[in-house]
């Protein structure tokens, strides 16, 4: 069977990979010119992701990803936290979590080579149709179209292959814009490398102004004692940040790059009262890493994804069910995606009726795995932006100071003085 992908993403080169390895012959083409050209959050991979990439690459590329990998249960427990630094709470004990992080340019490096020869940069696709044979094609502008039995979008949250299929767009901002960068542990001081600890954790005040601090440690955290196997861009102990703000806050900002982007965000954040010690995480970032993007999302209802015949055209992932990073499990969804189609695929003989029944199994699971991811993802932002009202700023700033001094009063203990137990 040849299989076009079109993306060459999380997503489209996991699935790559799994055809490549099944011996299907299979193109990915992506408009990037390096694979390592990707920013954003680092990646989370639980159980059920991990077990789809076992079956879409080789052994040895699953051991080299658990060696470049960060083990959450090596992680302190989570935090929240207010805009002033302060605890109001935390999240429940990772140590016997499965799932790991790893950074999203190493993940994108390792598919890569999996995909090896397969996977064409630097190709931007125009469209995608039928030809004359009723063959799927995709068009390319000055180059000759490719015929293909099957054509699968993988191309994201802007995906020309889901609007050609769905007559529109599969997805729409969600009111929130994201800035994103990387802050080496030891840039910061040790008062605040102590408050933020070995963790991850939110920050969150009102106005619709939230702060992630991602905790991302390949080397003393690796999942697998594998030095020799390592392949992270991450080499010592790291914050992978994510700044939230409403969209109506950032028409400023949208132009601005790098350093520039940085010190607008500090003002941003500085003018709605965050502390400094809770903003020294961004401070102390490094300039070239500092990003911005939309958050997009699609329905969190299952009938409304993919809302298309089953074709010999489909997509996977952000292309159809574009999710924030706020529940850290959309790139896990979309291996997830690549595996189940590719298991359907397994046993088609009969040419178009086959490949059409298998990839409408797919699916059909497609939509409720992106319906449940979408709305964990989706409860997250809704609190974010339920903050971004008169009542819920005022709302907001009395609850999160109510629980910073309830959170006081339990460490101290029922008799005063030291700590009652150590937070993990």
């Amino acid at each position: 069977m040849r299989v076009v992908v079109v993306g060459g993403g999380i997503g489209g080169l996991a699935l790559g990979a799994g055809l490549r390895r099944q011996g299907h012959e299979v193109t990915v083409f992506d408009r990037d010119t390096d694979v390592t050209a990707t920013g954003g959050y680092h990646i989370t991979l639980h159980e059920p992701a991990q077990a789809a990439l076992r079956e879409l690459v080789a052994p040895e590329v699953v051991e080299r990803l658990l060696a470049s990998a960060s083990a959450l249960r090596l992680r302190d427990r989570d935090a929240l936290w207010d805009r002033y630094g302060r605890v109001i709470g935390f999240g429940p004990d990772l140590s016997g979590d499965s799932g790991v992080d790893i950074d999203r340019v190493t993940l994108r490096t390792l598919l890569a080579e999996a995909v090896g020869d397969d996977l064409h940069l630097g190709r931007n696709v125009t469209g995608v149709g039928h030809g004359k044979d009723g063959r799927p094609e995709v068009y390319f502008s000055g180059a000759d179209p490719v015929p293909a039995d099957l054509v699968v979008g993988a191309d994201g949250t802007h995906s020309l292959v889901a609007r050609h299929l769905a007559g529109g767009r599969t997805n729409t901002p969600t009111g929130i814009v994201g800035f994103s960068g990387r802050t080496r542990r030891d840039y910061l001081g040790a008062c605040e490398q102590q408050r933020l600890g070995l963790r991850s954790g939110l920050a969150l005040g009102p106005r619709g102004m939230a702060l992630y601090v991602g905790f991302l440690d390949p080397v003393g955290n690796a999942v697998l004692d594998a030095p020799e196997l390592r392949a992270a861009v991450t080499t010592g102990p790291t914050y992978i940040w994510g700044a939230m703000l409403p969209e109506s806050t950032t028409d400023s900002l949208r132009e601005l790059r790098a350093g520039d982007l940085q010190a607008a965000l500090l003002t941003c954040y500085r003018k709605r009262g965050w502390s400094e010690r809770t903003l020294e995480v961004i401070t102390a970032a490094s300039p070239h890493t500092v990003a911005a993007y939309r958050f997009h999302a699609a329905s969190t209802r299952a009938h409304d994804l993919a809302p298309w015949p089953a074709g010999r055209i489909t997509a996977l992932g952000d292309a159809v069910h574009a999710t924030p990073p706020t529940a850290g499990m959309g790139a896990g969804a979309a291996i997830r995606d690549a595996a189940a189609l590719l298991d359907h695929l397994r046993d088609v003989t009969d040419g178009t009726t086959g490949l059409t029944v298998a990839v409408s199994q797919y699916e059909a699971g497609m939509r409720r795995r992106g319906s449940e991811v979408l709305t964990l993802a989706m409860k997250t932002v809704g609190w974010i932006r339920a903050t971004d009202t008169p009542l819920g700023a005022v709302a907001t700033t009395a609850a999160t100071s109510v629980l910073a001094a309830a959170h006081r009063l339990r460490r101290r203990g029922p008799h005063g003085g030291m700590p009652a137990r150590r937070d993990r």
